[in-house]
């Protein structure tokens, strides 16, 4: 084995862009671990899990590398990656040809040489509050994409923007769509008169990406933080962006996602919409609450659209529920999204009783460390506990193809669902990787194994819909568009009945 590690002082970088390098890095031929990251604690933490030595006098505005690699060849390899990816996303210069001024230092600076009136904050979660509170001041509306914000910051960054008209997303906000354009994780949909409001980053794609497929289209997409429906935080966004919404003449009806909320925010929310002109859906998921599916379907009525067959490609010779199937097993449920992974585990527990998690629907339901358990069971993958020094899944899918692999070993197994997520920012050909390791699932079994893929994405996404979805399909998975479709589906190969 040939190891490499170094420290580059001072060389901060984007946490989602060192995700992207990251990925290259782990996939040059003969690397077998790999970290580019800021130098905190945790990815200090991690490095030294990975056996490799950790630098000393490292702080977490100091770039860390380090690669474990086969050989020294694979090593050299493995560095021009990381070179070619770096400078690939290299800063912008501090000055410019022709006497230009430098680029701006601070938000603020920033601020007063553009006439834009949106920040996106994408900096450590301790120094987010202060770039945030800065663009406030400065008279923008902040995405905050930063995750490890205190509460309190989050509150005191809400309060100031409902003091001054303004708003906050965020922060942990991975998708929004604002004035055609999409930020962060986000989808390639047509413009239309829906509006979003999002507590939930996947939640609101998958509701984007139906109302694509149904020729609906989107107004915008403001998403609020995956905390604000929480009672520390109130819905403070969320109650800021219906008023929006309801002030726009280009939104005919406002959806609400969200997963599970704590009641009284819940019913704050209920009354604001009540109260509003414009039409408002809630998608407020949960045991006993109607899927993001069956929420669009209502709104396709609402806007008198008529409701599609949701897209399927169905697996060559996929065992079915009905007609002699032998069905059984235990449903296992591999995610990226984590309101992908709450509407599925929902919809399987109605069917199947207790589904364990390690965002599980009830506290007895939680899983161990381990992340393992008999019967039922779902994994969110992207789960802060799990992203925590690596990259998001949608971006490197390396944990949940080895537990793929597991799963399929696992003779109680009979049902593996996963999703899959498209669209700017994701991994920009997901079934490259994934395809080949669903074939061998099936291949090494040595026994029936039935794959579901939850595909979320729209025809403009830029890795292709009908593509990814067929490379899915060959490798022996039934594809399909809709979430909980997928989910009933798999429920259905387990119970050996369709649910309804």
């Amino acid at each position: 084995m040939s190891d490499h590690v170094e420290l580059r002082r001072g060389a901060y970088r984007d946490s989602v862009a060192l995700m992207q390098v990251t990925r290259a890095v782990r996939s040059s031929p003969g690397v077998t671990a790999a970290l580019v990251a800021m130098a905190t604690g945790l990815n200090l933490e991690l490095l030294e899990g990975m056996g490799l030595r950790v630098p000393d006098g490292a702080g977490p505005d100091d770039l860390l590398v380090g690669v474990r690699a086969e050989d020294g060849g694979a090593l050299a390899g493995a560095l021009q990656a990381l070179e070619a990816a770096l400078s690939a996303q290299a800063p912008t210069s501090s000055g410019a040809p022709g006497g230009a001024p430098p680029a701006a230092r601070t938000t603020r600076s920033a601020a007063a040489r553009s006439d834009a009136d949106l920040a996106l904050v994408s900096v450590p979660g301790r120094y987010a509050f202060v770039e945030a509170m800065d663009a406030l001041q400065s008279g923008l509306s902040v995405l905050v994409f930063s995750d490890g914000v205190p509460v309190e910051h989050e509150v005191r960054l809400k309060d100031e923007a409902a003091r001054r008209d303004l708003l906050v997303m965020g922060p942990d906000c991975g998708t929004a769509v604002v004035g055609g354009v999409g930020l962060g994780f986000a989808n390639v949909v047509r413009p239309g008169r829906v509006g979003l409001v999002a507590a939930s980053g996947t939640g609101a794609q998958q509701v984007m990406c139906l109302l694509d497929a149904a020729g609906a289209g989107l107004s915008a997409c403001l998403g609020v933080g995956g905390r604000d429906l929480s009672a520390a935080v109130g819905g403070r966004s969320t109650l800021q962006a219906l008023d929006a919404f309801d002030a726009d003449p280009g939104t005919d009806l406002v959806v609400v996602v969200s997963k599970p909320a704590a009641p009284e925010v819940s019913e704050r929310v209920r009354a604001r919409a009540g109260a509003l002109r414009t039409p408002v859906r809630l998608a407020l998921l949960g045991e006993g609450q109607p899927d993001l599916t069956a929420v669009v379907e209502d709104v396709l009525r609402e806007l008198d659209l008529p409701v599609p067959e949701w897209p399927v490609w169905p697996a060559p010779q996929v065992r079915q529920a009905e007609g002699g199937a032998q069905g059984g097993g235990a449903l296992r449920g591999l995610f990226s999204g984590g309101t992908l992974c709450d509407e599925a585990m929902a919809i399987a527990a109605a069917a199947l009783g207790p589904v364990r998690s390690n965002i599980p629907l009830r506290p007895e339901w939680a899983l161990p460390d381990d992340l393992r358990a008999d019967g039922h069971v779902m994994v969110d993958f992207g789960d802060d506990r799990l992203t925590a020094g690596r990259p998001h899944p949608m971006i490197d899918p390396t944990l949940r193809l080895e537990r793929l692999a597991q799963e399929a070993a696992d003779p109680a197994v009979g049902v593996v669902l996963l999703d899959v997520v498209l669209g700017h920012g994701a991994d920009p050909d997901p079934a490259a990787s994934l395809a080949p390791a669903l074939a061998a699932a099936r291949r090494d079994a040595g026994r029936p194994l039935d794959l579901v893929v939850s595909l979320c994405g729209a025809a403009g996404d830029p890795q292709g819909l009908d593509r990814q979805a067929q490379a899915l399909r060959d490798a022996g998975a039934t594809v399909l568009l809709s979430n909980a479709a997928a989910a009933r589906r798999a429920v259905s190969l387990v119970a050996r009945e369709a649910i309804a």
